[in-house]
């Protein structure tokens, strides 16, 4: 029984979360430089069983793309073509961001853990992968 893994792409930062092996919790996992994110994915599935990849996909509010979608796509294309064997799927990322912050306020995280822009990134991988969990809830 394999794993979703959500990524939450950024062209400096990337956050990563996974799920229980049961696919019922998400879990922030770690933030990545984008440039290093490939060889991260790579070493990660040689050791864990992971069914899928959930991206985050960026969009504004009318649907259309934002700065950072063209960004997302082209990672996707490499994702696609660097680990085959595992299917890709995107995921609305609107409001993610906000969703974290709210979490981690929620949570009682320090306003200087917070301000780290890492722990945003990877908290909002998680808010991405629950959300298509629940979306997706035939697991």
């Amino acid at each position: 029984m394999g794993r979703l893994l959500a990524i939450d792409y950024g062209t400096k930062r990337v956050g990563v979360a996974v799920s229980d092996p049961l696919k019922i919790i998400s879990s922030p996992l770690d933030v990545v430089h984008s440039k290093d994110i490939i060889k991260y994915l790579k070493n990660y599935v040689a050791k864990e069983d992971v069914e899928i990849f959930i991206v985050g996909m960026p969009k504004k509010l009318d649907n259309t793309d934002t700065n950072n979608t063209s960004h997302v796509k082209g990672f996707v294309k490499q994702l696609k073509k660097q680990i085959p064997q595992i299917p890709v799927e995107l995921h609305d990322e609107r409001f993610t961001s906000k969703i974290a912050m709210r979490a981690m306020i929620d949570g009682g995280m320090k306003k200087k853990d917070r301000r780290e822009k890492g722990n945003v990134d990877k908290v909002s991988a998680a808010v991405i992968l629950q959300s298509y969990m629940e979306a997706n809830q035939s697991f």
